[in-house]
């Protein structure tokens, strides 16, 4: 066995498998913070959330983060990455999704479109980062900031 083989065996056994596929196909957007993949598995993204368009609730900007998310991932092939937990108490995959240079998550929050939210611990190691971005689009009244007179997710 080579080197490398052996380092990379040792590596998975020390860290364990990973959370999913490092890239997919978006088959579908499901809100403007969880999409399914063409795999059929359902993605939450990590440090964000967004207002619910789900269960009957359409909240202020819940349309508009859902169209911010479909408009920048449906149909594309995104890159996953993960954090310290793969899932969500619903079994949904917990990862960070970029298209090229543009990693949603982030985009999310510094539009507007989101609050900054750590699921478990999961986000948490970059908390400090999404709550500036949160900051910032307050401050700027961006998105629902602007056009919302209570945002839903701030309450949380």
């Amino acid at each position: 066995m080579s080197r490398l083989a052996l380092l990379e065996l040792v590596l998975f056994l020390a860290c364990g498998p990973p959370c999913g596929a490092s890239s997919a196909i978006v088959a579908r957007v499901v809100d403007g913070d969880t999409i399914e993949l063409a795999s059929k598995a359902r993605v939450r993204l990590l440090s964000v959330d967004t207002p619910e368009i789900t269960s009957g609730k359409r909240d202020c900007y819940g349309p508009e983060a859902a169209a911010f998310t479909a408009a920048t991932l449906l149909g594309e092939v995104a890159r996953l990455t993960y954090d310290s937990e793969c899932t969500d108490r619903y079994g949904r995959t917990l990862a960070y999704v970029a298209v090229g240079e543009l990693e949603l998550n982030t985009e999310l929050v510094r539009g507007g479109y989101a609050c900054a939210l750590a699921v478990g611990t999961a986000g948490r190691s970059r908390a400090e980062e999404f709550a500036t971005y949160e900051a910032e689009a307050r401050t700027a009244r961006l998105g629902m900031w602007g056009a919302c007179q209570q945002v839903p997710c701030a309450a949380k």
